[in-house]
Formats: structure tokens, C-alpha cells, sequence
């Protein structure tokens, strides 16, 4: 459970500050005093005139709690809608990328479906790896561009 933080006396420990600071330090203490206890400690109101004790809970919750009392929570599979929106750009991916001239292909068949890295092409085709990688991220700034459209 959180603790209340004790309060700083800053006119004592800081005697030469002016008033601006002392007031700035004692809002920052109060501030993380509300973050570190306040916001997790449920707190309750008693209603002397009807006599009814009332429980405020804390504003920060444990994910236990929540079980135990059957809270409902967000599935966490893919929803229906990203699946679809998913197959989309699928399609519409693979249409763009027979746009690209034969060599771009390989390369991004290589790189991507196969799994290869650019040193391994590097090695197989005789072509330094650096204007593999640069082939690499033209051919994927041009998919980019073909998709948008």
C-alpha cells in the first residue's frame, strides 16, 4: 500500500530561497503525494446526518481486483475489420509489386519471401552490399508511392 510522503519543511532546509522557489517545491511535493498515494488509497465519506458510510475507490485499480469482480476486457485478437483492412493492402501490395521491372522483383523476393539477408545477395551476385541496400530502399520508396496511389 502507498504511503503518505511526509511534508518538507523548505524555509528550514532552504532558508536563502526566495518565495517563488519555496512555492514551486512545496507544489511539486503535493503533486507527488497525489501520484503516489492519493491516486492509489480508496478513501471513504461518512454522512453524519443520514448516517451512511461511503467507499471512494482508488483511481489507480490492481488488474487482480478487476478479475475477481468480472470486469470485461478488450479482446486481444485481431478484430474483424484489421483483418479485412489487413487483406487489402495484402492485394493491393502484391498488384503493386508486379509493377516493378523483373530485377526489382528477385531483389525484393530474395530480401523478403526467401529471407535472405543483403550480404548473402551481396555474396551470390558479386554486387557490394551497399548498393544492394540502396537498390533495396529505392525499389521499397517506390512500392511506397504505388501503394498510395
Amino acid at each position: 500500500m502507498a504511503k503518505r510522503i511526509r511534508r518538507i519543511n523548505y524555509r528550514e532546509k532552504y532558508p536563502e530561497a526566495s518565495d517563488a522557489v519555496i512555492e514551486v517545491l512545496e507544489k511539486s511535493d503535493r503533486k507527488m503525494g497525489y501520484q503516489q498515494y492519493d491516486l492509489k488509497v480508496e478513501h471513504y465519506h461518512i454522512d453524519r446526518v443520514s448516517c451512511a458510510i461511503n467507499l471512494i475507490p482508488s483511481r489507480e485499480d490492481s488488474f487482480e481486483r478487476l478479475k475477481d469482480l468480472n470486469h470485461q476486457f478488450a479482446a486481444e485478437e485481431i478484430s474483424v475489420e484489421d483483418v479485412a483492412v489487413q487483406a487489402v493492402l495484402i492485394e493491393k501490395l502484391f498488384s503493386c509489386l508486379k509493377l516493378l521491372t523483373p530485377q526489382e522483383q528477385e531483389l525484393i523476393d530474395e530480401l523478403f519471401f526467401k529471407g535472405k539477408s543483403e550480404r548473402q545477395i551481396s555474396r551470390e551476385t558479386d554486387i557490394a552490399q551497399r548498393t544492394i541496400h540502396d537498390r533495396k530502399v529505392r525499389i521499397i520508396c517506390k512500392l511506397k508511392k504505388l501503394m498510395e496511389n
